[in-house]
């Protein structure tokens, strides 16, 4: 497929990655008006599945908070973003963005790291959290770090430098989050959404058991049949049980995304 001049392509924008920040994002722009494509590898080691795209990389199609997105080859995006659904396209390369040349770019892989995005990529570059520095490799860096910047757009210099230290929920951090006790092929023993007590066997790693660290809902949890490496990060538990909210964007989420949405209406109103 080559770039053709229909409208539909006008002011389009690409995000890179399809986890639950990634995916607020693309609600967010959706519902505002763009047209969004959303790229991520063929099989997303993502944990909070019911809130991603990345989802539709193993089910072909997954709607979340009324939006739709469907895996889709890249001569086909044009026919789903016709049909007002969110391609989701399996492009770990970018290939898609030399291809349609977006007016925006938002790298929202969270990798902690820059993995290629750069500003001359599109007239306007945007970046979730750490690995990135504002007017060198985008031109916006949105914080990701839970506390009073976050969701502050930058546009000069890093985000906030990862400190490991997943945020804090019901007085729990590093608890909360469930890593593979060994290497091995990733299977589920539970649903997201179930309530678990501390020491239920949740999944396996291989053969190895691996158990629930808290008392809560379990809020994340790996796709099936994807091989892992120890201390991989295959879970997670809310410790707020029947009260978290697992079938809807994060308050993190939905405020990272409205400044993304911020940073391209800034943007357009000065072009």
């Amino acid at each position: 497929m080559t770039r053709s001049s229909d409208s539909i392509f006008d002011n389009l924008i690409i995000v890179r990655g399809a986890g639950d920040l990634a995916t607020a994002t693309v609600i967010r722009l959706f519902k505002s008006g763009f047209k969004v494509v959303n790229l991520d590898i063929a099989q997303p080691t993502v944990i909070r599945r019911t809130v991603s795209f990345a989802q539709a990389m193993f089910d072909g199609s997954v709607t979340i908070e009324g939006v739709t997105g469907k895996l889709t080859a890249i001569e086909d995006i044009h026919k789903t973003l016709e049909d007002g659904m969110v391609p989701v396209v399996v492009d770990p390369e970018g290939r898609t963005i030399e291809l349609l040349k977006p007016t925006v770019v938002v790298d929202a892989i969270i990798a902690k790291r820059n993995l290629g995005t750069n500003r001359a990529m599109a007239p306007l570059t945007v970046a979730l959290g750490p690995g990135f520095c504002a007017g060198d490799d985008v031109d916006v860096v949105i914080e990701t770090s839970r506390g009073h910047k976050l969701a502050k757009l930058i546009y000069e210099g890093p985000a906030k430098a990862n400190t490991g230290i997943p945020g804090n929920i019901g007085g729990y951090t590093v608890e909360r989050v469930i890593h593979a006790p060994c290497e091995g092929v990733f299977t589920g023993c539970c649903h997201i959404g179930d309530i678990v007590k501390k020491g239920d066997v949740i999944a396996k790693v291989g053969e190895t058991p691996v158990l629930a660290t808290i008392d809560g809902m379990v809020r994340g949890l790996l796709h099936d049949g994807l091989s892992v490496p120890e201390h991989f990060k295959i879970a997670d538990i809310d410790p707020r049980g029947e009260q978290a909210e697992y079938l809807t964007c994060s308050d993190k989420a939905r405020a990272i995304s409205g400044s993304v949405l911020e940073a391209v209406m800034h943007y357009l109103s000065q072009h």
